[in-house]
């Protein structure tokens, strides 16, 4: 019986939650969404914290995703987030890292900056960008893999993507970036799929900036109850874009006087 065959006018936001878990666990993909779709920030996010209370893995980052101009006074949100577990974070090598994609599911490479937080007051929760920028221990290249079971996920708006993890498969963490500060806006990255160049861009091809993303989530996870702790790895965002993939692609992020890394998209729990 598939997520969809499950659907319900009334149900709550366990019950969708629990349709996701069970889909990712299982490497199951579906096209529609498993039951009512939530149409506010505050509803999504209800699904994604039932989920991670049902995930049995524990949370070692967080990714920030983008929400589309004409979606933003809706949702009153520029950003959205979710978890990366530890069962899905990579540390890239020479040969490509596995990208395991479920499916009949949605999948995508995303060049990004990842921030690796120190220590964050608990506290506090409004942060300016200056102290969230001092929070920053250091910052790495990345990739990240925009997964889900549902393979229509970005075509039906933020308040979905915010509600399954955000859309994270997971995140391949790269090598740090010295002497970040200087030498960021300077990094020029491109992104290949199957030898084919499909996206360039900069730390500035993020709107208000990579930096910005970690005022967010830190803000963000502090309104909600979850403060950062100490060593939280941040996904910033997808710097030459969202690039969908098809299982067997190989994909290349090269970021300029840094490095590259190289993924293979692979079936999940094949």
């Amino acid at each position: 019986m598939s997520a969809t065959d499950l659907t319900h006018e009334g149900d709550t936001a366990t019950a969708i939650a629990g349709r996701f878990v069970d889909a990712r666990l299982n490497a199951h993909g579906f096209s529609t969404y498993p039951g009512r779709a939530p149409t506010s920030m505050s509803e999504a996010y209800e699904t994604q914290d039932a989920a991670i209370a049902l995930f049995p893995d524990r949370i070692i980052g967080w990714k920030v995703g983008m929400v589309p101009p004409a979606q933003q006074a809706t949702l009153n949100a520029k950003r959205l987030a979710g978890p990366i577990f530890a069962r899905n974070l990579w540390h890239a090598g020479t040969a490509p890292t596995a990208l395991p994609a479920i499916a009949g599911g949605f999948a995508a490479v995303e060049a990004e900056f990842v921030a690796r937080v120190g220590a964050v007051d608990p506290a506090k929760t409004d942060w300016t960008l200056e102290e969230a920028t001092a929070c920053i221990a250091a910052l790495h290249i990345g990739v990240e893999l925009a997964g889900s079971p549902l393979s229509t996920i970005n075509d039906l708006g933020s308040a979905v993507v915010a509600s399954d993890f955000g859309n994270n498969g997971g995140l391949v963490l790269g090598p740090g970036i010295e002497d970040w500060a200087a030498r960021l806006d300077g990094i020029e990255v491109e992104t290949t799929v199957d030898g084919d160049v499909i996206g360039r861009g900069t730390a500035n091809s993020i709107p208000m900036g990579v930096l910005e993303s970690v005022r967010f989530l830190i803000e963000h996870l502090a309104r909600r109850g979850r403060p950062v702790s100490e060593g939280t790895l941040i996904s910033t965002g997808a710097v030459t874009g969202v690039h969908r993939v098809q299982i067997g692609a190989r994909s290349v992020c090269a970021f300029s006087g840094v490095g590259e890394i190289h993924c293979t998209v692979v079936t999940a729990g094949a």
